[in-house]
């Protein structure tokens, strides 16, 4: 009898707490198999210092454990997702310039308040390990991910497992250079893959074709206001057959699908994973990037094909792919 009462506690013991650090909110939740069981989320505050910030998220978690009337002892830990540059070997994100975060030691504030231990990864990276155990991607063992939002974000999973290199400073997939001396990226570099698919680099070169092209719908659907150009502007013109917008949704998915080319030979996945705001075009961009990647062999000749799939999550994927840090 207290054989069976052990392994119960054992596989009672599978949840886990995610955290998605956000710049204007942090959201966190209580997780079991993958299911979200209870959500909260607390407001960023720059005015206090970073260490206080998490002090203060810790200390609502504790609340919302109370609050949840869940016991703590069948709770296997807090996995967190956040922002920049991460040491997820000491759970400490040494950078995260829209976060004001610097050598903040994350992992341990969190552990010193909460008693529970804690992991930490690249916001990023969380997205995809949610997307390749739970998502879109759960029936395949070797997933790339791209989150296509403001930035280009990267995640790799290799035979089911995160993988993030040297310190977790890997995978950042957004900052490979595909055009030597290209557009200038937000690291510093030049021609990186985040200077040409990002939704910031698709909205400047929007804007810059609508300004040669006074005829465009592109006009009429902004309201003749260039400042109201989004993501979606080039695509919702170019599925009205707008010769402008086709022009630059044809220049997106170049770029876009020579990076994707790019990590097929390197990695040769079995499945392309695509998120982030631009991600919601979904079967429109998916298609014409597979046709363009079909075309060119996939990478290379007599390899396999490589599926492009849209990341199912949502804006839960963060705080899922956060809890499996700690499965």
């Amino acid at each position: 009898m207290a054989i069976c009462t052990n392994i119960i506690k054992e596989e009672e013991s599978k949840m886990v707490i995610g955290i998605d650090i956000g710049g204007m909110s942090i959201k966190y939740g209580l997780i079991e198999n993958g299911k979200i069981l209870f959500k909260n989320v607390i407001k960023f505050d720059k005015e206090i210092s970073q260490e206080k910030m998490i002090e203060r998220l810790s200390k609502a978690i504790v609340e919302s454990i109370a609050k949840w009337n869940v016991d703590i002892a069948q709770i296997k830990g807090i996995g967190v997702g956040c922002p920049g540059a991460i040491d997820s070997v000491n759970g400490i994100c040494d950078k995260a310039y829209n976060l004001g975060f610097e050598k903040l030691n994350i992992c341990k504030i969190i552990t010193e308040i909460t008693s529970l231990p804690c992991k930490i990864t690249n916001d990023a990276n969380a997205a995809a390990l949610a997307e390749a155990i739970y998502g879109s991607a759960k029936e395949y063992n070797n997933v790339i991910m791209l989150t296509l939002g403001t930035g280009v974000g990267g995640g790799i999973i290799i035979d089911k497992k995160l993988f993030e290199g040297n310190f977790g400073k890997g995978a950042e997939l957004g900052h490979v250079v595909i055009k030597t001396d290209g557009e200038k990226c937000s690291c510093g570099r030049k021609g990186c893959l985040e200077a040409y698919a990002s939704a910031s680099a698709l909205i400047k070169k929007t804007k810059k074709e609508m300004m040669k092209d006074k005829s465009t719908s592109m006009w009429s659907y902004v309201d003749n206001d260039i400042n109201r150009v989004d993501g979606r502007t080039a695509f919702e013109n170019a599925k009205l057959d707008d010769k402008c917008a086709k022009k630059v949704v044809r220049y997106y998915v170049k770029y876009l699908g020579e990076g994707l080319l790019n990590f097929m030979n390197i990695f040769r996945p079995d499945v392309i994973v695509l998120g982030g705001g631009l991600s919601s075009q979904k079967e429109y961009l998916n298609k014409q990037l597979y046709d363009y990647c079909a075309k060119r062999h996939f990478g290379f000749i007599n390899c396999p094909q490589v599926g492009i799939v849209t990341a199912n999550l949502g804006n839960d994927a963060g705080i899922i792919g956060a809890g499996c840090l700690m499965l």
